[in-house]
């Protein structure tokens, strides 16, 4: 069963594209004072949610929050919908929220991952070290050095390297298998909204996560998902 399941995830289906619309943000409640305990003047929650009625568990694994250093505890992991985090605080900082799909095979993108991909331009020896000294011990660097990042991706998944070679450099290239998207906590209103000082405030945006021809694998958990709610829904936002 383990040897059929690898099979599907390297097998791909060719010149099929599935698009899984999310949306992503944060809503920020103001206590109306500064709390004396500890200053804070907001609860907020930072969440990732599909944009249709499904349930993303099918085909992702996790979600990674990132968030400011001063809290306790700053990489949150959220393993089942829904996928949010709620805390408290005083200032605005950016969140890094990085999703993990369950075939780690998988190479989806985001519109706004695409837009950073001259920082993944860079030879793979100079993003991933320790994948550097394992690839090291088996191939001369001149058999990569000098080409793209998918062009490595290709040289090493299809090449005769060993299961364990491709399983350690799978779980170091965590840049590879993971759609990161950066959003910035808003707590505070600006321009008209912050003279009606509103107590409730939403930073909501649309996104899409692009899956170019999906292994055999990923494409059925794509197309496998359910609903994930009876009711009516709808977001706080118009993302349309």
């Amino acid at each position: 069963m383990e040897r059929g399941s690898r099979l599907l995830s390297l097998s791909v289906t060719p010149g099929v594209c599935i698009v899984k619309p999310i949306v992503y943000g944060n809503i920020a409640r103001y206590f109306g004072k500064k709390r004396e305990e500890d200053g804070h003047t907001h609860q907020w929650t930072v969440y990732v949610k599909p944009y249709h009625n499904e349930d993303m568990s099918a085909y992702v694994k996790k979600v990674h929050f990132k968030l400011h250093e001063s809290y306790a505890d700053p990489n949150r992991i959220i393993m089942k919908p829904p996928y949010e985090v709620t805390e408290t605080g005083w200032g605005e900082f950016e969140i890094v929220i990085k999703i993990y799909f369950h075939d780690p095979n998988e190479r989806p993108t985001s519109n706004k991952q695409a837009q950073r991909k001259a920082k993944e331009e860079r030879p793979i020896h100079s993003l991933i070290p320790q994948a550097t000294q394992i690839i090291h011990g088996h191939f001369p660097v001149s058999y990569y050095s000098n080409i793209s990042v998918d062009s490595q991706w290709v040289f090493w998944r299809f090449t005769s390297v060993t299961a364990h070679l491709q399983n350690c450099i799978l779980r170091l290239c965590s840049w590879c298998v993971q759609v990161t998207l950066y959003h910035i906590l808003k707590l505070f209103q600006s321009g008209p909204d912050a003279i009606q000082a509103r107590k409730t405030l939403i930073s909501e945006f649309y996104e899409e996560i692009v899956f170019q021809d999906p292994t055999n694998l990923m494409h059925h958990m794509l197309t496998s998902t359910s609903q994930l709610s009876h009711g009516t829904w709808k977001h706080d936002t118009d993302c349309a």
